[in-house]
């Protein structure tokens, strides 16, 4: 039904789940290794963006012409979409955020914000840092209680001087702020291109040297700090090869653990490290331990 809408002159089409705020709505999507059995909806809501000025009747007709399984199916309802700065409307999602005492993540279009303390590329003379990052393919935008906690780990405890491995680097947060609170050097790591790609350009923007790659770029070697904000599936399989990247006396960062997922996730990481809650934020925890 999508495609036959396309091919009636839709501009796009969306399939959504209809039981959705109902006691009958079911996820699709969850931690690898919790998928479903059957990747589709039970019943489903097809909504289509249609040009101004065409007739709905007429596009419905042709695509319930086009595709015969879906000949009979319940009536359709037209509601208008307002025109808007999609652009602006957007932006103002995203807001400059303020992390512990001094990080602040700051979209580019708040660049020049006075109500954002006014920051070069080194800090301000009150040692606030200022990390440009504006959202897009990659995850994360520093608005995750997992990404803060990360964040607040690297701020308050950072060596500095420190080498550092970002695992699972996504948009490069994480290693563009080890970078800025005085990490030595810095390697991001992901398995999706566009990860990569975007770590290199965030922190490119940023002025912070990150060499990010995909993980068979990684080499061998040992790093003081590594930092892993994935999920708690990935990271028990990782329990091994993240442990043994961590140099004696370096410290382990997990995160995007739900606080009831803790104790399953440091047991994975007990033959090598001794892994506890360092700090909590609604429902999720960060994880740290030290290799002795």
């Amino acid at each position: 039904m999508s495609d036959a809408l396309l091919e009636a002159g839709a501009l796009s089409v969306s399939v959504e789940d209809a039981d959705s705020d109902t006691p009958d709505e079911r996820p699709l999507f969850g931690e690898p290794g919790t998928e479903p059995d059957v990747l589709a909806w039970g019943h489903n809501r097809v909504v289509a963006l249609m040009p101004d000025g065409t007739d709905p009747a007429q596009m419905v007709a042709q695509a319930t012409a086009a595709s015969a399984p879906f000949a009979a199916w319940e009536a359709w309802t037209v509601r208008d979409v307002p025109d808007a700065d999609w652009v602006r409307l957007t932006q103002s999602q995203f807001q400059p955020i303020p992390i512990a005492g001094r990080l602040w993540i700051v979209p580019s279009w708040h660049r020049d914000d006075p109500a954002v303390p006014g920051l070069d590329d080194a800090g301000s003379a009150d040692g606030r840092i200022h990390i440009e990052l504006d959202p897009g393919l990659a995850f994360g935008t520093g608005s995750h209680p997992t990404t803060h906690l990360c964040l607040e780990w690297l701020e308050a405890t950072l060596p500095l001087g420190a080498t550092v491995l970002d695992y699972g680097c996504g948009s490069g947060i994480l290693a563009i702020a080890a970078g800025k609170l005085g990490a030595s050097a810095v390697t991001g790591v992901d398995i999706d291109e566009q990860a990569v790609q975007a770590t290199r350009d965030n922190a490119a923007v940023n002025h912070v040297a990150v060499q990010a790659l995909l993980p068979d770029g990684l080499t061998g070697g040992q790093y003081q700090v590594v930092v892993a904000n994935i999920l708690s599936n990935p990271l028990k399989v990782l329990a091994p090869m993240l442990s043994g990247r961590v140099a004696a006396g370096g410290d382990l960062v997990l995160s995007g653990v739900l606080a009831r997922q803790a104790e399953e996730v440091a047991a994975a990481y007990a033959p090598w490290l001794a892994m506890s809650v360092w700090r909590e934020k609604d429902g999720w925890v960060c994880l740290h331990g030290r290799r002795i």
